[in-house]
């Protein structure tokens, strides 16, 4: 009998768990905030479930086509120059908080820089399978790679996204690590970190602001310090077992962005430490799951690109939480699946997608092995 190969089920339960769990933490903690814009408490859940049916859809259709697909030169080109043109588009639309991130068509909008995540890990994991080998030859092939995705980087870092950019920035260097980056290339990238991080915050007042909240969040809990004091005076409300779904105090208008950016403070206070501890154990599974994944791959790519989708899920996920619980400095970055926001669920659920079709072939070559 032929094999058919399936895909990780582990890893897509979880993908829906943290999915179905996200839209009942969105109605939760935004239906005041849209009773009060919108009119409508439901406002945010709705458009939320259209992106979570849509994403599902999209990863559905991804695990099964062919992860190869996104190696080919001419699909990859396309993907790599229409993000590049997206990201630049955005500066022709209307400034939102003082960031151009978005671009919008009607009630429509959607963030390039979350597409252009994945775009770049195709773009890694296609290299480093052609060249990890030689990846040390400075002006050949190191310095090809880290242009690009410094054009990338700088985009996003000049739509004021300056989160994404370190996101992408981080994730690269991991991937370079991993494929036997020199230390001393290592100990320039960290050189040159230190030096963008003094030209980028040190010298940007609001910036710097946020780096002394954060060595002192309750200096100033009124004004500079009161988001992280709203996110820390949430999640210790929760104690152990939450106040209960739904009855979060934090979120009548006291935690800024409480349905997006800092909805586990949300989690942590109505769902308790028990809630908080579940999202964790949810994405160590995922975690372990996709790194399962990327080393079963039967070539460098697959484990190039699974280990770099695995690493983009967890580390925003990772910054989130820790920005929520005051580890971090406060920055934009979603809660992947769960936050409120349509370009970052539909980025993961895609890239999960591709993930979940890696895992067939590894799945495939394992029972043939056998």
């Amino acid at each position: 009998m032929a094999y058919k190969p399936t895909s990780d089920k582990i890893l897509f339960i979880v993908t829906a768990l943290l999915t179905i769990f996200g839209l009942v933490m969105v109605h939760s903690a935004s239906s005041m905030v849209a009773s009060f814009r919108y009119g409508m408490s439901s406002y945010y859940l709705l458009r939320q479930l259209a992106f979570a049916a849509l994403g599902f859809t999209l990863m559905i259709t991804l695990m099964n086509v062919d992860y190869h697909t996104w190696q080919r030169k001419r699909p990859l080109k396309w993907i790599l120059v229409v993000c590049a043109i997206m990201l630049v588009l955005v500066f022709l639309q209307p400034p939102i908080n003082g960031s151009h991130r978005w671009i919008r068509y009607g009630p429509l909008s959607f963030q390039p820089s979350e597409f252009a995540k994945l775009a770049l890990l195709m773009f890694l994991a296609t290299y480093l399978n052609r060249h990890d080998s030689e990846i040390n030859m400075l002006r050949m092939r190191l310095l090809p790679c880290m242009c690009l995705v410094g054009i990338y980087a700088a985009l996003i870092a000049r739509e004021e996204d300056l989160g994404q950019a370190a996101c992408v920035i981080a994730i690269t260097a991991l991937m370079l690590f991993i494929a036997g980056l020199s230390w001393l290339y290592v100990a320039g990238t960290v050189a040159l970190g230190a030096a963008a991080f003094y030209f980028f915050v040190v010298c940007v007042p609001w910036r710097w602001e946020r780096i002394l909240v954060f060595l002192r969040p309750f200096h100033d809990p009124l004004g500079a310090g009161w988001q992280v004091s709203q996110s820390l005076t949430a999640v210790g409300s929760g104690g152990i077992l939450g106040l209960g779904l739904g009855a979060s105090r934090q979120k009548l208008f006291f935690l800024p962005t409480a349905h997006s950016d800092s909805i586990y403070a949300v989690i942590s206070e109505e769902l308790g430490l028990v809630g908080a501890a579940a999202v964790l154990l949810l994405f160590a599974i995922f975690f372990h799951r996709g790194l399962k994944i990327a080393s079963r791959a039967p070539d460098r790519f697959g484990f190039y690109l699974g280990l770099g989708i695995t690493m983009l899920v967890v580390l925003q996920a990772l910054v989130n939480i820790s920005m929520v619980l005051a580890l971090l400095p406060t920055k934009g970055i979603a809660l992947p699946f769960i936050s409120q926001g349509g370009s970052s669920l539909l980025l993961n659920l895609v890239a999960t997608g591709i993930l979940l079709n890696i895992s067939q072939y590894g799945e495939k070559t394992l029972a043939h092995d056998d």
